[in-house]
């Protein structure tokens, strides 16, 4: 068994097309480092809806050059096989490790295979990309990012030309495609051959993301910024120059892209801390709102000015700024379908239905949303927001941005705030309070022990809330096809729980629904919410056994 361990790292020793990762593989061999070899040995990273993401290091299950040269002459292949033969590729990617130098194997592998291929001018949001594949009239495209996750990972996100990432069948085909890759001496890469885009793409994006915003609109709300040491600054604040609203203070500290996200533990702004900064640069500069983007600029993340917290300044929900921006598009005389993944907050559905609007519940993920018919808005928890599904059929967190800066500034212009609406959106439709019982495993097989305890033994209430009914989402639904997934209906709340698709997390997602009558019930509903939240945290980690 060692020693075929040890064959095997060779043989991939051997081929490793970078110095860096064949120094690393080398002295695990010398060293003898069964256990590690085992780790990096075990599999292949495995393609899916969300591409590929790891950690980066030598090995197959881990992010390198030989994994990614793979990747792309399996997409390559796939390609071709549905008569895309000579169709443009585009490439994207951030800012971090090893980021350019995959984007650069995947430009040589396309032009190898008879593909033509375009990479962005620089490290860019993931937006962008999303725009220039249908903007170039690409039929794929590929960014490179690791979104949110720990500065040792990276990622490969694959798009068709639709502008949408990609969904089954298509990526079990590609998979497929790329597991049937020979050896990498095989896979032809030339030293050039490909495009390198000017400025001028990200100017069409620019020009884009004015169609967001209401003409005549107020421009008056003064921002915070930070890209969380990601690629979002410069096309940010290039935005808010176009549109008219005032420069945003930037959180210097984060504003530069850095690969090693020095100033947080993890750069989602989700995490506890990673707000740290900007919340004691909004204290000193005073501003309407902070707004944070991660670190490929595809989520959006807002703060509000809220004397009742301690240090003055709270994190929105994605739920709530979800609910605001569909508010004001609504306000606005939006036409179209608002659709949300299933782990979203059901008050969409309830302002949609209001409005006369078509509604639509998805699977978790955009490339899901992007692809509701006649789509005007889409938004998911994880601060993941559509505004202009025309323009980029993704999240977009510039675009985003744009319009919570709109819509701060219209309520300004009135003398109210964003928390003076969501009080509005609760006494129309009740309180919706959500929450999030996440968990951080080294061990995947939690996750799978739970989610079978789960299936074994549901649970018959939770916070004293009786269930009203569970279901297996694995055999799918009339309305979605099948995910790994739990939901339970209780009275007056719901739960979902999955295995995140995309880290080693248990994600379980909360939503109590409390009746208001009046402004002055608002106090005690959310108490109650938050009552309620707590307790089925509490019980279903319980029913869970995390």
């Amino acid at each position: 068994m060692q020693h075929d361990l040890i064959a095997q790292a060779r043989t991939w020793l051997a081929e490793d097309p970078d110095p860096e990762t064949r120094d690393e593989l080398a002295a695990l061999i010398d060293a003898g480092d069964t256990d590690e070899l085992a780790a990096r040995f075990a599999g292949t990273l495995q393609f899916g809806t969300a591409g590929l993401r790891g950690e980066l290091g030598a090995g197959p299950m881990r992010m390198n050059r030989s994994v990614v040269i793979r990747a792309a002459a399996g997409l390559a292949a796939y390609l071709k096989a549905q008569g895309q033969e000579g169709g443009l590729v585009v490439i994207g990617y951030d800012a971090r490790y090893k980021s350019a130098d995959f984007a650069r194997d995947t430009a040589a592998v396309m032009t190898g295979a008879g593909l033509r291929a375009a990479v962005l001018p620089r490290p860019l949001p993931t937006p962008v990309l999303a725009y220039a594949i249908r903007h170039l009239g690409a039929v794929a495209g590929v960014e490179v990012t690791a979104s949110h996750n720990p500065p040792r990972d990276n990622g490969y996100k694959v798009y068709l030309g639709d502008g949408s990432q990609i969904v089954p069948p298509a990526d079990g085909e590609i998979a497929a495609a790329i597991a049937a890759v020979g050896p990498l001496a095989n896979v032809v890469r030339p030293e050039d051959g490909w495009e390198t885009l000017g400025e001028e793409v990200l100017a069409a994006y620019l020009a884009r993301t004015d169609a967001v915003l209401a003409s005549g609109s107020p421009r008056t709300a003064r921002t915070v910024y930070t890209a969380m040491h990601g690629v979002g600054t410069s096309v940010l604040t290039a935005a808010f120059e176009r549109a008219g609203f005032p420069e945003p203070v930037l959180v210097t500290e984060q504003a530069e892209p850095d690969p090693a996200f020095p100033t947080v533990a993890f750069p989602n702004p989700e995490e506890p801390g990673a707000m740290d900064l900007a919340f004691a640069t909004a204290r000193r500069a005073a501003p309407d709102l902070i707004i944070a983007n991660d670190p490929d600029a595809d989520r959006c993340a807002v703060a509000v000015p809220d004397t009742s917290v301690e240090g003055g300044w709270r994190m929105l929900r994605g739920d709530e700024v979800g609910a605001l921006l569909a508010a004001h598009l609504v306000e606005r005389g939006a036409s179209g379908v608002f659709a949300e993944s299933i782990v979203s907050s059901s008050l969409l559905g309830r302002i949609a239905e209001k409005a006369g609007l078509g509604y639509e519940e998805t699977l978790t993920g955009f490339k899901w949303i992007a692809r509701v018919d006649g789509l005007r808005y889409g938004y998911e928890e994880a601060l993941g927001y559509c505004v202009d599904p025309e323009g980029v059929r993704d999240k977009d967190g510039i675009t985003a941005a744009l319009l919570v800066a709109e819509l701060a500034s219209v309520l300004k212009e009135q003398g109210r705030t964003l928390l003076d609406l969501l009080d509005d959106l609760a006494l129309a439709h009740g309180l919706h309070a959500t929450d999030q019982l996440s968990v951080r495993v080294e061990d995947l097989s939690v996750i799978a022990d739970a989610m079978a305890r789960l299936r074994e033994q549901p649970p018959t209430a939770l916070a004293g809330l009786a269930v009203t009914s569970a279901e297996d989402l694995s055999r799918g639904t009339d309305r979605l096809p099948p995910t790994d997934g739990l939901r339970y209906q209780l009275e007056g709340a719901r739960v979902i729980v999955r295995p995140s698709g995309t880290e080693p997390k248990l994600k379980c997602y909360l939503e109590v629904v409390v009746p208001v009558a009046d402004a002055a019930g608002l106090p005690a509903a959310r108490a109650r919410g938050a009552e309620l939240l707590a307790g089925i945290k509490r019980d279903l980690a319980t029913a869970a056994g995390i």
